[in-house]
């Protein structure tokens, strides 16, 4: 007669004890979440942000793209950009000194590091993606963001600053920017900045 291999019977569970478990895999993951909303109000007490106020920075921008150490090198370009009266399809980056004064030996008080592409066809019309990064007193580690148009040639150009970090968080301005000195056998540019900016 043939052998029936039978599994050992388990012990039957309480139906209380089933009850209970369901409930604990259910919502245990509700009891460790600390933020279930996607979004809520907050006040700017609650994140330790005082009175708004507005700041004014003035400093000097040294662009660099001769010599052994430019601060400015090319890394793309179009197909077209050397045939371009505009140099179209550039793109340039850029990890340029300020300074408080013109003179490259003047106090430095941060960098302005991000591209700039030339982006108009029909004239000298310059995308600017960059953070000023500061260094100097108060606002050391501290950054702004720039995100504009530079029309090379008009006297003053106008660029918005759309955010910041540090000191300026929630920073909201502009920036002016005016050449300072241009030469035209390297390339080299000095050009000043004065920077309004409201924040906390």
């Amino acid at each position: 007669m043939a052998k029936t291999n039978t599994l050992p019977r388990l012990p039957r569970l309480p139906s209380a004890f089933l009850i209970g478990l369901t409930v604990i895999f259910l919502f245990s993951p509700l009891a460790g979440a600390k933020h279930t909303t996607f979004s809520r109000t907050l006040t700017r007490e609650s994140l330790g942000l005082r009175k708004e106020k507005l700041s004014h920075l003035h400093f000097y921008f040294h662009d660099i793209v001769s010599g052994r150490n430019p601060t400015a090198v090319r890394v793309a370009q179009a197909l077209m950009t050397n045939t371009s009266k505009t140099g179209f399809g550039a793109v340039v980056m850029f990890d340029d000194p300020l300074t408080v004064g013109p003179s490259p030996t003047s106090k430095l008080v941060g960098k302005a590091q991000g591209i700039y592409a030339c982006a108009a066809q029909d004239e000298a019309g310059l995308l600017m993606v960059m953070n000023y990064v500061f260094t100097e007193g108060k606002y050391n580690g501290s950054t702004l963001s720039v995100l504009g148009r530079n029309k090379v040639f008009n006297e003053v150009r106008e660029m918005p600053i759309v955010g910041g970090s540090g000191v300026f968080r929630f920073a909201r301005g502009y920036a002016e920017a005016k050449t300072h000195t241009f030469d035209l056998k390297t390339g080299d540019g000095v050009i000043e900045y004065n920077v309004y900016v409201f924040h906390y």
